[in-house]
């Protein structure tokens, strides 16, 4: 395994420092949720999108909202609706006529972050729009394409209990994002300090802590974090064994496989490193997997998670010894 000495072109300092800035100032209103705040970092340092899975009531806007206001970058936010047009998030070509031409009037996919809440309330119309956005980085408005700015990122929230209304995401777009985070409830602790803090959660005034150009250093150094190839066996293994699990009708995708590699490297810049380390993959393994297994139907009549696979994949894999 490659030993811990840094590259000339890499900071990982760098990195874990701005990581911790925006932690402790998006601590000052997030009770707890250190790990989802670590994913949504993971996926603006790779350069993917998250979409955070919960109830109501678990702070999930809160915590994009959080996370968008503590790096000094564009944001906006679309609730999804049924009757949300595509042209209602990538704008659309007015009239002018000062000057006798039709120039674009930009929707609210043109920011750095955008937080598409409740995204299984958007018709298919819709959701196919923002996967064109997520893909490719652009949008086509009366076939004139229009890039995105940089970086970019859509932070979306979904209601797994909500039925009515909503149009389940298609496996392929799922597979657009980077990483699926289910947002639990608050333990016993966090929900008193939730209740003595309520007041100064509501008022207090989140401050931009990193910027744009911090995000973009970052996810530059990416490629330079080091993996050895016992690592990348490791990850091989992992994804094929999903494939291969007895509960599994489809499991992880070559596409899994990156996802494991960047997030990982990501994870590993966080905490201060230029190499990766098997706990860093084993961080980022089941929001990089869970929405990209597909069960069989007598595995989910019995009540089996995507979860509960990871798990049994991770025990059953072998891990790399260090020095190897």
């Amino acid at each position: 395994m490659i030993s811990p000495t840094l590259s000339n072109n890499i900071d990982p300092g760098f990195a874990r420092s701005v990581s911790e800035r925006i932690l402790r100032e998006a601590g000052k209103v997030v009770v707890g949720k250190t790990d989802v705040l670590k994913y949504i970092f993971i996926s603006m340092y790779v350069g993917g999108h998250i979409l955070l899975e919960g109830v109501p009531g678990v702070a999930k806007t809160l915590i994009a909202k959080t996370i968008a206001r503590t790096v000094n970058l564009s944001y906006s936010r679309i609730q999804a609706t049924p009757d949300l047009l595509p042209s209602d998030i990538i704008g659309t070509l007015v009239y002018d006529p000062r000057t006798n031409d039709f120039k674009p009037r930009k929707g609210p996919i043109f920011a750095n972050i955008v937080l598409f809440d409740e995204i299984n309330r958007a018709s298919p119309r819709t959701q196919s729009a923002l996967l064109e956005a997520m893909q490719e980085k652009q949008v086509t408005m009366e076939g004139i394409t229009y890039k995105l700015p940089e970086p970019f990122i859509v932070i979306a929230t979904m209601n797994p209990i909500e039925m009515e209304g909503t149009f389940p995401l298609p496996e392929a777009q799922l597979d657009r994002f980077l990483l699926k985070v289910i947002v639990d409830y608050p333990t016993r602790e966090e929900s008193k300090e939730i209740l003595r803090r309520i007041h100064l959660i509501e008022e207090f005034d989140i401050r931009p802590v990193a910027s744009g150009t911090d995000i973009l250093m970052i996810k530059n150094m990416i490629k330079q974090v080091r993996i050895s190839d016992e690592l990348i066996t490791y990850i091989i293994d992992l994804v094929e064994a999903t494939r291969k699990h007895p509960h599994v009708r489809l499991g992880g995708s070559p596409r899994a496989m990156i996802s494991l590699l960047l997030t990982s490297k990501a994870n590993a810049l966080i905490e201060g490193r230029d190499y990766v380390i098997p706990d860093d993959i084993k961080f980022v393994a089941k929001p990089v997997l869970r929405h990209r297994i597909i069960l069989k139907p007598e595995a989910e009549f019995e009540g089996i998670t995507p979860d509960q696979v990871i798990d049994n994949v991770l025990q059953k894999t072998p891990v790399p010894t260090p020095g190897v």
